[in-house]
């Protein structure tokens, strides 16, 4: 069975192709193209990739496309993505501009070219169906509510990868089963005493931060929208809701314009003046921008800010995981983060964290309770497994 699995921006296609016959999952191609202006077109330019580089014979050996999707309105999961699912999708676009309208014309554009083909979503809010709704509610009032203004947190497959993969290092072969099956068994896996309690850490242009108790996620720091939580490249993270309004008064902001700038003018491009990309920001703190040095205090803050709120509801911590382009590779941003928490049993290693980057690995004192470690990320991987599972149960 092979499955492809689109990743749609607003002028981007990437892919990979996994193969899991026989049993395996195996990658047999990923690619992508940069600067797309006709979706026809780059979804042409991706299968005659495949076929081309012989990953397949023609349309017809793909069993499915599957989607990393954002968000729907009433939808969440892994599903088959029909036109009364993209309308959702669609219905929720103001609440995340810059993911759900690539999603809703890429997929569009898949089902006209591919009208044969299963597309399938695995929704990025899905691995918060079971967190307890305390974690997700927000104190507004009961028609808000039920309007769908709630937490419903995002970056789902990356944490579900780490909540998976962790496990299995931390030899819990019974909590990473429960979460490759949480979909299935929505949750209700056994597993063995104690409790693994784990917090991961998606950091990169798009940061979140997710509380995982025996694999299952009890919370995440983004909201309502993928605007909140941290500060993100150029999108501003966590805001009191009434700076929206003071500033509309006394900025003489329309609506749309205070939420183009809140959306594209700030988070650390905000804060630093200088760049929405990490590496930037770092270089010139170095050179002693005290603006950038300040974006990435506030990053580190608010990071921090989040891990102890889950390390309180998890009771403490086996596992801090570090994830995703910052997390990966930015070992300065994971020692900041780590600094003078060794009362919590959280000790990092300086010299393990220096070398380990963009690779599997653990970054921790010998002595730390709390395993320190840092696990790439493969959320298509996660995507190709539950399409797989869908076609599976039709």
């Amino acid at each position: 069975m092979k499955i492809l699995v689109a990743n749609l921006g607003s002028t981007s296609l990437k892919w990979r192709l996994f193969d899991f016959a026989a049993g395996a999952e195996t990658l047999l191609h990923k690619g992508g193209l940069e600067r797309v202006t006709d979706y026809g077109a780059a979804i042409d330019e991706c299968l005659g990739a495949l076929q081309r580089d012989g990953a397949i014979a023609g349309e017809a050996d793909l069993a499915a496309v599957g989607f990393k999707t954002v968000l729907a309105k009433n939808l969440s999961g892994c599903v088959r993505l029909d036109e009364q699912a993209v309308a959702a999708m669609e219905a929720m676009n103001s609440v995340a501009p810059a993911h759900n309208t690539a999603y809703v014309n890429g997929v569009r554009q898949f089902a006209r070219r591919m009208p044969g083909t299963p597309l399938v979503g695995l929704f990025e809010t899905a691995f918060y169906q079971w967190a307890p709704e305390k974690a997700m509610r927000y104190a507004v009032p009961p028609r808000w509510h039920e309007a769908g203004i709630r937490r419903w947190g995002f970056h789902g497959a990356s944490h579900k990868f780490i909540a998976e993969r962790s496990a299995e290092l931390l030899g819990r072969d019974d909590v990473a089963e429960r979460a490759r099956r949480l979909y299935v068994d929505q949750g209700r896996t056994p597993v063995r005493e104690p409790a693994l309690r784990v917090v991961s850490c998606h950091l990169g242009g798009s940061s979140s931060i997710t509380g995982i108790r025996n694999g299952v996620a009890i919370g995440n720091s983004l909201g309502l929208s993928p605007q909140s939580g941290l500060p993100h490249n150029n999108r501003v993270g966590d805001l009191d809701a009434m700076a929206l309004p003071f500033a509309m008064r006394t900025l003489g902001l329309s609506a749309d314009e205070a939420e183009r700038q809140l959306c594209q003018e700030a988070g650390l491009l905000g804060i630093s003046g200088v760049s929405n990309d990490i590496r930037d920001i770092q270089a010139a703190a170095a050179a002693g921008n005290a603006a950038a040095q300040l974006a990435l205090d506030v990053f580190v803050h608010e990071a921090r800010r989040w891990i102890g709120a889950y390390l309180m509801e998890l009771n403490g911590l086996d596992a801090l995981v570090f994830t995703a382009g910052i997390g990966e590779n930015r070992a300065e941003i994971r020692e900041a983060i780590c600094a003078e928490l060794d009362q919590l049993g959280i000790r990092l290693d300086p010299d393990r964290n220096q070398a380990t980057r963009a690779a599997e690995g653990v970054i921790s004192a010998d002595d730390s309770p709390v395993k320190l470690m840092v696990i790439p990320t493969n959320e298509e991987l996660v995507v190709a497994r539950e399409v797989r599972r869908l076609l599976d149960r039709q």
